[in-house]
């Protein structure tokens, strides 16, 4: 019999001590016997509970914090881990930066999918917005405005601006990934928006979004949003394209 044979899609695998443990802890987690914010069982308790030797559940254990389901802390008992969708997206965080500063055409990618998602968040807001969204949206303009001069508070309350208008969908993996897209992208920014001399543009154009919203006009809202977005797009750019 030749050898690619005996691989076929039955055979049975034998698998890490450890990556069982690990399934097994992910079950009682999933399973609500290990619910957020309780204290993991004793090392020595898993390795009876489970039969198998301490390298096994050092190793499932040190796998489930780096996938951030538990925190370990030294000198006292690790944690469950309470999760949402912004501690899931937030891990991801330092591997987006490295994906879109090594290579340069996912930054336009992102670009895309942001102006994409950003004109759909604009449209459930103006659907959906109550007088207090409003008034927070004005306030937000406001306090971006106060902070013309300062490079990074002005960017900083413009990422307010758009975190709030995804709040608006009431929707928690829209905003965390509406936070997510705009935190990748802050890395790009920097003080480019404050040496653009566009500041009261962008105002301008956050008062339209809101007024917009404020009456209505999903429609309108949209393409506001889009031409915001537009505008204010080119100013993401690699270090080495800034020169």
């Amino acid at each position: 019999m030749k050898h690619d044979q005996l691989a076929s899609p039955d055979r049975i695998t034998r698998r890490k001590l450890s990556d069982q443990v690990f399934d097994r802890l992910r079950e009682m987690i999933a399973g609500g016997e290990l619910p957020p914010g309780a204290p993991m069982p004793s090392e020595r308790d898993l390795m009876e509970r489970f039969g198998v030797g301490r390298p096994a559940v050092r190793e499932a254990l040190q796998h489930m914090h780096t996938m951030g389901l538990i925190t370990i802390s030294h000198g006292e008992r690790s944690r469950v881990n309470e999760l949402s969708a912004g501690s899931v997206l937030a891990r991801v965080d330092d591997v987006a930066r490295m994906l879109l500063s090594s290579e340069p055409e996912q930054l336009e990618h992102l670009k895309q999918a942001r102006r994409m998602f950003e004109c759909g968040l604009v449209r459930v807001a103006a659907e959906n917005a109550t007088a207090q969204d409003v008034r927070d949206l004005r306030e937000l303009v406001g306090e971006q405005r106060a902070r013309i001069g300062d490079a990074e508070a002005f960017v900083t309350a413009d990422m307010a601006f758009h975190s709030r208008i995804a709040q608006i969908s009431a929707n928690p993996i829209l905003v965390a990934t509406s936070q997510a897209m705009l935190r990748w992208l802050l890395q790009y920014h920097g003080v480019l928006l404050h040496w653009s001399g566009k500041e009261k543009v962008t105002l301008q154009e956050h008062d339209q979004i809101v007024d917009l919203i404020a009456a209505r006009d999903a429609d309108g809202a949209v393409a506001a949003m889009q031409a915001h977005l537009d505008r204010s797009n080119p100013l993401y750019r690699h270090a080495n394209a800034a020169q």
